[in-house]
């Protein structure tokens, strides 16, 4: 089997097995069997993963590649196993088939993010067969539960066998790497060096409960809808940090794009398939996902219940919980769930050039741009070891993939090509860093 072949090969196994995590450890598929998957692919490259699992089926794995030079500071690369669900009935193909369609691999997980699950096993194979040393120890994670906030992967790991990742000083890992193409010779390649906090809040309203056909001043749902309207259309207060500066300040002047800092959505809105990525990191953000209230047609409930889905930019936790409150109202109940710090690393250092390096080498076109993700990834858990974090799972994308809209979208797909260039350039820089 060639290397390219052995990649693609990887990932579809990983892809037929169904990991999806509802964030309900009662209706979560669990990660077990694919990390039993993994482990064998470790354990044939000659590296002895160490298994923990935190409840029965949810399983991650770490391993330590020893390096040339044990003075030097390790590297983590991690990847999480789980996946978020799929609804077979709304993609045009089983989303768990692992099937190649038109120069795509297809199906759950192919870019969050099983594709660099694949990669990683894909380079350590390639390394055994090779008897190749790298410069420096590489710790490789494999987690849980990533998708539900890492409670039961990254988190616990952290909190119970930190050991694990001794003398580790810098990380990659998800949502960074990929490729923004602005010419036929210039592709942006958006590094992640800073990604927004999140907390998922719960909003409680308690009212007088009483008979449906009444009349009734005093209702729980309604001051709670109220609540979740006022968040729902609130806009934030525009914040330009530094990653997301140097990122426009770069990316218009190569599209000839107008820049004004003090509103700098009319520049991002020109900005192709990411600017839906890029919009959510100039402000914080709230949005309701969830409401609970009731358990008959006519009775009013005496408490009514919503989740709401908050993102924070570096810096403004603690000023957004104020704007939050006032918009809210002094009578909800606020419920933070377990709040995740917001990250910001600077773009600079060796393992940056190492990462330019290697993708230029792939790619003569290529370009490396600092980015920050309006979402949160493993490396929230991570950097709390004091491990520098960075977004970089490689792929060079076609120009007209809206690649942001496959994250939990439908007919989820890493095109081919992309996944062996991808696996090409994790080879070179590991290597190189």
């Amino acid at each position: 089997m060639s290397e390219a072949a052995e990649v693609v090969g990887i990932c579809r196994d990983l892809l037929r097995i169904d990991t999806s995590n509802t964030g309900d450890p009662e209706t979560s598929k669990g990660e077990r069997a694919a990390a039993e998957y993994v482990a064998e692919k470790l354990t044939a490259a000659g590296i002895e993963p160490v298994v923990h699992e935190t409840l029965p089926g949810r399983t991650s794995l770490v391993a330590r590649i020893p390096g040339a030079d044990p003075g030097r500071g390790g590297l983590l690369v991690h990847g999480h196993l789980d996946v978020v669900p799929a609804d077979a009935s709304e993609w045009t193909v089983d989303p768990f088939a692992g099937e190649i369609r038109d120069g795509y691999l297809w199906g759950r997980g192919a870019v969050d993010m099983k594709d660099f699950d694949a990669m990683v096993l894909a380079v350590v194979g390639r390394w055994h067969r090779e008897g190749y040393v790298p410069p420096r120890d590489i710790v490789l994670a494999f987690t849980a539960d990533e998708e539900a906030g890492g409670t039961y992967g990254a988190k616990a790991l952290v909190d119970e066998r930190a050991d694990l990742f001794e003398g580790v000083t810098e990380a990659i890992g998800e949502v960074g790497g990929y490729s923004f193409t602005v010419n036929d010779d210039l592709r942006l390649y958006l590094i992640e060096t800073a990604q927004k906090g999140m907390d998922w809040l719960r909003l409680h309203a308690r009212g007088r409960p009483g008979h449906g056909s009444m009349v009734h001043d005093d209702n729980a749902v309604t001051a709670l809808a109220e609540a979740v309207a006022r968040i729902g259309n609130h806009k934030f207060p525009l914040t330009v940090t530094p990653t997301v500066r140097t990122f426009l300040e770069q990316t218009t002047e190569l599209l000839g794009i107008e820049l004004d800092l003090d509103d700098p959505e009319k520049a991002i809105a020109k900005l192709g398939p990411i600017a839906n990525i890029i919009g959510a990191t100039v402000r914080n953000t709230a949005n309701p996902t969830r409401l609970d209230a009731g358990y008959k047609d006519n009775v009013i409930p005496g408490r009514a219940s919503a989740t709401i889905d908050c993102r924070t930019l570096p810096g403004q936790h603690e000023l957004f919980y104020e704007q939050l409150r006032e918009l809210i109202g002094p009578d909800i109940e606020i419920d933070s769930r377990d709040p995740q710090p917001a990250l910001e690393t600077s773009f600079d250092g060796a393992i940056v050039d190492a990462m330019a390096a290697a993708l230029k080498a792939e790619d003569p076109g290529a370009r490396a741009v600092p980015y920050m993700l309006s979402a949160g990834t493993d490396a929230k858990h991570f950097n709390r070891l004091g491990i520098r974090c960075f977004g970089f799972a490689p792929l060079k994308l076609p120009a007209d993939l809206n690649f942001s809209a496959l994250f939990h979208g439908i007919d989820e797909r890493v095109p081919v090509e992309g996944l062996e260039f991808g696996t090409r350039v994790l080879d070179r820089f590991l290597r190189g860093c």
